[in-house]
C-alpha cells in the first residue's frame, strides 16, 4: 500500500484511501430513499442506477479493494468579480478531474505492473465515490453533504482505482466532525439543507444550473452572480476556514503543477482552461455556440445545449447587470430575439428585473400574441425590479 500512496501522492493526489469491494449497502439504502422522496429534482447523476453505483463488482468483476483518491482544489486569492463578470465554482476554474484522472492511473499503472487488474473510476455514474472515500476513512459525511477531511476540508474531488489485489481496508469510518454547527444549513439561500446530511436537488443552485428546462422563478433572485455552481455551504465551513492555505506543508510529495500537483497560483488558474474565473456574461451572450462550446464545453451542460449555459448568464445579468449599459441593451435585444425560447424566456425576465420592457416591442415582442407558452409565462410572472446603488430600477 505505501508503494501505491508513494506513487498517486507523487502524481498529484493529497490523500489515498483503501477500503473493501463491498457493495455500499448505506448508500445505496439513502439513494433509494432520497429519490422516491423526490429530493433528486430530476438528477441522474448518482440517482440513475444505484444498483450498479453502489456495486464495484460491476466495474470489475472480482474486485477485492478500491483505493479512493483525494484532490483539494481550494486555492487563496481569488479576485472578486467585476462588473457584468458571472462567478463559478472553483472546482471548474481548473479542469481538476483530468488531473485527478491521471494521477490515479498512475496508482493504477503499479497495480497492473504487479500483475493486478484495475479501472479508473471518477466523475461518472458508475461509483458513488464519496461512500466509498467515507468507508476508507479519509473524512466524515457532513450536514452538507460533502465529503470533509480534517486535514484538507472538503474543497475534495474524489475518485478510485478498483482492483482485485486484496488490500488492508481502513481500520473504520471517520466519526462526524460537524457537532452542533449549522453553518451550512443557514447560509444556504435556497434553505436546501434544511434537513442535516440530505440535499432536497430541487433547491440546489449547484443543481438547478445544470439542470433542463426553465430556471424556477424563486430561486433566480437567490442564484445572484453564480452562473456555474455554488460554494456557499462551504465557504461558510469552519473546517474549511481554519484548514492549511494550498502551497503549505500538506502539499503532496513529489507534486509539480505540470503533473497536476498542487500549485498556489491563486486567480491564475483560470488560463489553463481558457477562461477567466469570473467569465463576463455579456460577452459570453455574445457568442455563437460553436464558440461557448469550446470555451466551456468541459463544463456540464445539459444535453449540450447552450441555451442552458445562456440561460443562466441571462439570470445573472438579470440580478447584476447594469440598464444603463449600451452593452446590457444590445445583448438582450439580441436574446429577445432568439430561436430558442429557453433563452427568450430569460431574456423577458432579464429585461424586466432591468427595468429594460422597453425592449419589447422593439424587438418584436407581444405578449398578447406570445405563442411559446414559457415565453409568455414570463410576461404574466410577479418580477420585482432590481435597485441599482443610483436608487433607479
Amino acid at each position: 500500500m505505501e508503494e501505491l500512496r508513494r506513487a498517486g501522492l507523487a502524481a498529484g493526489l493529497h490523500d489515498l484511501g483503501v477500503t473493501t469491494a463491498d457493495p455500499l449497502v448505506e448508500a445505496r439504502r439513502a439513494i433509494e430513499e432520497r429519490k422516491a422522496a423526490g429530493l433528486h429534482g430530476g438528477m441522474w447523476f448518482t440517482y440513475g442506477r444505484p444498483e450498479r453505483s453502489t456495486d464495484p463488482g460491476r466495474i470489475l468483476s472480482g474486485a477485492r479493494s478500491i483505493l479512493v483518491g483525494v484532490r483539494r482544489y481550494h486555492r487563496e486569492g481569488d479576485p472578486r468579480p467585476e462588473a457584468n463578470q458571472g462567478r463559478v465554482a472553483r472546482y471548474v476554474y481548473r479542469r481538476e478531474y483530468e488531473h485527478l484522472s491521471r494521477a490515479l492511473e498512475e496508482v493504477a499503472v503499479v497495480l497492473r505492473d504487479r500483475g493486478w487488474r484495475a479501472e479508473v473510476v471518477l466523475d461518472d455514474n458508475r461509483l458513488v465515490d464519496r461512500a466509498a472515500a467515507y468507508r476508507a476513512g479519509l473524512g466524515w459525511l457532513a450536514k452538507n453533504t460533502n465529503l470533509i477531511s480534517e486535514r484538507l476540508g472538503s474543497w475534495l474531488v474524489l475518485g478510485s482505482v478498483v482492483t482485485d489485489c486484496p488490500l488492508e481496508a481502513a481500520a473504520g469510518v471517520r466519526p462526524d466532525g460537524c457537532g452542533p454547527c449549522n453553518r451550512c444549513r443557514t447560509a444556504c439561500p435556497t434553505d436546501a439543507l434544511s434537513t442535516a446530511g440530505v440535499l432536497d436537488a430541487r433547491r440546489c443552485l449547484a443543481w438547478l444550473v445544470q439542470a433542463p428546462g426553465t430556471f424556477p422563478l424563486r430561486y433566480r433572485e437567490a442564484l445572484g452572480d453564480r452562473l456555474y455552481g455554488c460554494d456557499i455551504c462551504q465557504e461558510v465551513c469552519p473546517v474549511n476556514l481554519r484548514t492549511a492555505a494550498p502551497g503549505s506543508d500538506d502539499a503532496p510529495t513529489g507534486a509539480s503543477p505540470s503533473h497536476g500537483g498542487w500549485s498556489d497560483t491563486g486567480g491564475t488558474e483560470g488560463s489553463e482552461t481558457g477562461i477567466s474565473p469570473h467569465p463576463d456574461v455579456v460577452a459570453l451572450l455574445e457568442m455563437d455556440d460553436d464558440t461557448l462550446l469550446s470555451q466551456f464545453g468541459h463544463w456540464y451542460i445539459p444535453r449540450r445545449r447552450p441555451e442552458y449555459l445562456r440561460r443562466n448568464a441571462l439570470i445573472v445579468l438579470g440580478n447584476i447587470g447594469d440598464p444603463a449599459d449600451p452593452a446590457t441593451e444590445a445583448v438582450l435585444a439580441r436574446c429577445l430575439r432568439h430561436e430558442s425560447a429557453v433563452v427568450r424566456a430569460h431574456a423577458v425576465w432579464a429585461a424586466r428585473r432591468l427595468g429594460l420592457d422597453h425592449l419589447f416591442p422593439l424587438c418584436g415582442l407581444d405578449p398578447s400574441d406570445e405563442a411559446d407558452p414559457d415565453v409568455r409565462a414570463e410576461f404574466e410572472s410577479d418580477v420585482r425590479p432590481r435597485i441599482g446603488q443610483d436608487g433607479r430600477p
